[in-house]
């Protein structure tokens, strides 16, 4: 599912939390950027570019766990915090991500940025 939202002094408010189930991920597009956000079931936000650096897979439709999420298109894996895939070369970026008062709050990341592995 894809929800659209305009980014507004570099944080927007996504809306509430239970928009996304525990153990899943929903995509927002803000802006021109399609951001996965997900909710695993251990607790916490984290939010990721939504496409795949490798065949521009939705991300937030792959599989997760505590720590990353899984490609749906080819296994690839990319972890939370760091954006860092399982493939040498490979990453996403990294958004900040919080809840307040109920609600998802996306904020620009400008010193996560793509890392080199």
């Amino acid at each position: 599912m894809v929800e659209k939202n305009k980014l507004v002094n570099r944080s927007v408010n996504l809306g509430s939390v239970e928009k996304i189930p525990l153990g899943q991920g929903f995509c927002f597009v803000v802006g021109k950027e399609e951001i996965a956000v997900f909710r695993p079931r251990s607790g916490g936000l984290f939010a990721l570019q939504n496409r795949c650096p490798h065949r521009n897979a939705p991300l937030c439709e792959g599989i997760i766990d505590n720590h990353h999420v899984i490609c749906p298109y080819h296994a690839r894996k990319f972890e939370f915090r760091t954006g860092v895939g399982s493939e040498k070369g490979e990453s996403v970026q990294v958004y900040d991500v919080c809840v307040e008062n109920g609600d998802i709050v996306l904020s620009k990341c400008p010193d996560a940025n793509h890392v080199s592995t």
